[in-house]
């Protein structure tokens, strides 16, 4: 009996994620897991899908805990020999009026967004299989953070040649300069959440270059994306798209064909390739 094929979403119980579940169980051959740190929310959102006539399955996942991205990856790897399609979704958004301190929003910002995101990327990747789709979800908001770095940042941020761990040393100095309120006067954009995504989509061009150098012929393709301004908790309700609108882009890159050679470490919005 052959293994099913497998895909996994972060952060899946409602918003975008809930939609790509929704759009992966009706498009993709395999079993396709939607994940949450609560179980409670997690088996809830998987029995109102189940309503639609749709058929995910459920595991418990929170990405800020190591031993829950080894349990799911451990599981992963034990039932299925690894994994197809790897969806990071999870993150989080302080409200524009959140009066919380901005040295406090840049930690925990940072923490879920870029360091438990890498985090997980370095459990699972070894896992995905020849073939499979890594999709990171950014935001257009890293665009716009470049854009108001220093120059000097920019040329880090855009450069070819920087690697995981100065990568990692620039996101938390960003950190350390928000606390000590200095991060403006030292080239920093004032937005916690669009650096974070910065880490992403730079993390996801890393990547993609690690996988072409280490795995030349298994045909993995990793990208970022924006699922553009989705009316979510954390956007509001006035953003343009539903949900499965804003889940469009994410469905599109982790389904790309078998064979496709591009995208590949890419920043990608309405499916085209974003200048980075």
């Amino acid at each position: 009996m052959s293994v099913p094929k497998v895909a996994f979403v972060t952060g899946s119980n409602k918003g975008i994620g809930l939609a790509v579940v929704r759009a992966m169980c009706k498009q993709f051959p395999g079993d396709v897991y939607l994940t949450a740190r609560d179980v409670g929310r997690g088996t809830a959102a998987v029995e109102s899908l189940k309503a639609e006539g749709l058929q995910p399955l459920f595991h418990q996942l929170d990405i800020t805990d190591p031993a829950s991205v080894r349990v799911a990856r451990d599981f992963l790897k034990e039932k299925y020999g690894g994994l197809d399609v790897l969806i990071n979704n999870a993150g989080i958004a302080f409200k524009m009026a959140d009066t919380t301190p901005f040295g406090v929003q840049a930690e925990v910002t940072l923490r879920t967004n870029f360091f438990a995101t890498r985090d997980a990327c370095n459990e699972f990747l070894p896992i995905i299989k020849p073939g499979g789709r890594v999709v990171n979800v950014s935001s257009v908001m890293s665009s716009v953070a470049l854009n108001r770095c220093s120059p000097e940042l920019q040329a880090r941020f855009r450069s070819d040649d920087i690697t995981e761990d100065e990568l990692v040393a620039l996101m938390q100095r960003f950190v350390r300069e928000a606390q000590a309120h200095v991060h403006t006067k030292n080239g920093w954009p004032e937005t916690a959440y669009g650096v974070s995504k910065i880490g992403v989509t730079v993390l996801s061009r890393i990547h993609a270059r690690q996988l072409r150098r280490d795995r030349p012929r298994d045909g993995i393709l990793l990208n970022a994306c924006c699922p553009g301004w989705v009316r979510t908790d954390m956007a509001g309700p006035n953003a343009t798209k539903s949900p499965d609108e804003g889940a469009i882009t994410l469905v599109y890159l982790a389904l790309l064909p078998a064979g496709a050679e591009e995208p590949q470490g890419q920043f990608v919005s309405e499916k085209q390739v974003q200048v980075w």
